[in-house]
């Protein structure tokens, strides 16, 4: 199983600004799971929710199955496999994760290394699964606000992701805001977190 540095550390502080939302019973999807870190340490926290992971990547795939294997518990789902460039209709989702079933999307650290049809497919596949008045997009990462970049570590972040590629970058949170509008989602809320990152809560609409 893989192990990234910086799930270990956020994987925490994360956990206690989700404990502000997870209430009762939830169906949560993650978009991008990567090593599947997060949900491993968020699945045992919070026994009623069910965790269902999803990557694009194989690599990242076996190390999810392989925190499953290692925890054997029942809210915590092997991954599927999903590329959020496609619409969210075309997905395996499995039958209890209907369109406008899901309490929960959940995705940390992918908007900044995404392309452009991957950041909207991800507002669109809310707008499509999540629940109306209830259902919650949840996001964590470094973004803009306003326009700008703070500190200089971040813009020396932003500058380095575009050199790798063009479409990466920090999006700036009124783009995201105005971008969950068009997929019937409000924004709700921000956070801040450790490292000068931040989680967003956006709301699906009625």
């Amino acid at each position: 199983m893989l192990r990234a540095a910086a799930a270990e550390r956020n994987r925490e502080p994360i956990a206690e600004v989700l404990k502000l939302y997870f209430k009762g019973r939830l169906k949560l999807l993650e978009i991008a799971s990567g090593t599947g870190q997060h949900l491993a340490h968020f699945a045992p926290l919070f026994p009623e929710v069910v965790f269902q992971p999803s990557e694009c990547e194989h690599r990242s795939i076996h190390s999810i199955v392989a925190y499953v294997d290692e925890l054997r518990l029942e809210n915590f789902r092997v991954p599927l496999f999903i590329d959020v460039t496609k619409p969210a209709g075309q997905w395996a989702l499995p039958d209890d994760y209907a369109p406008e079933q899901l309490d929960v999307i959940y995705s940390a650290n992918m908007i900044h290394i995404s392309s452009n049809a991957a950041v909207n497919g991800l507002f669109e596949a809310a707008g499509y699964l999540l629940k109306p008045s209830s259902g919650l997009l949840i996001t964590y990462g470094p973004y803009a606000v306003n326009g700008k970049i703070t500190p200089q570590s971040n813009v020396d972040f932003d500058a380095g992701l575009r050199t790798q590629n063009p479409e990466w970058g920090l999006r700036d949170i009124e783009f995201l805001r105005q971008l969950a509008a068009s997929h019937g989602l409000e924004y709700e809320k921000a956070h801040d977190m450790p490292a000068n990152n931040k989680i967003l809560v956006f709301r699906k609409k009625l």
